[in-house]
């Protein structure tokens, strides 16, 4: 995995990743995957973006969302881009689900858990604040035990 500086061809967001950085700068993520080793080297590379440091990539799938995640450095925003999607969050106990087709987007606060489940074959767009997120199995309608995402501070 690498940043890439100056990227001038085009990419697929759906298999690299822009990372966007302070100094509005964006950077394609060269052999991202979402193992955990390339996740800890992703995290210590951008680091230095602290909360404010963006994830944009592209999603295709069909079907309930595995995990809950949360992001407490900062808000994401979902974009529907083809297919319908329907976002759970946990509020204090409370769910609630916001249904999105094409074209439509939801923001998922700093810190709130929640779930994507595409109904169909069905894109999305997500721009993350990636520092700190947190991922939990997909065992029940709520989040539970934590599993982790490993934070900057976590890195090598």
């Amino acid at each position: 995995m690498r940043l890439v500086n100056h990227e001038r061809n085009a990419m697929d967001l759906r298999t690299t990743p822009v990372h966007l950085g302070l100094g509005s700068r964006a950077k394609p993520v060269e052999g991202f995957t979402w193992d955990p080793e390339v996740l800890q080297v992703y995290s210590a590379a951008v680091a230095a973006d602290g909360a404010e440091g963006r994830m944009v990539m592209i999603f295709d799938g069909d079907g309930l969302g595995d995990h809950w995640e949360s992001h407490p450095a900062g808000d994401e925003l979902v974009v529907c881009l083809s297919g319908s999607v329907r976002v759970t969050r946990d509020v204090d106990g409370v769910p609630g689900h916001v249904l999105l087709g094409p074209g439509e987007a939801t923001i998922n606060p700093a810190g709130v858990w929640h779930v994507v489940d595409m109904e169909g074959p069905t894109s999305i767009l997500a721009i993350t604040a990636t520092l700190g997120t947190d991922h939990r199995p997909r065992t029940d309608t709520r989040p539970t035990e934590s599993v982790g995402t490993p934070s900057p501070e976590e890195a090598p």
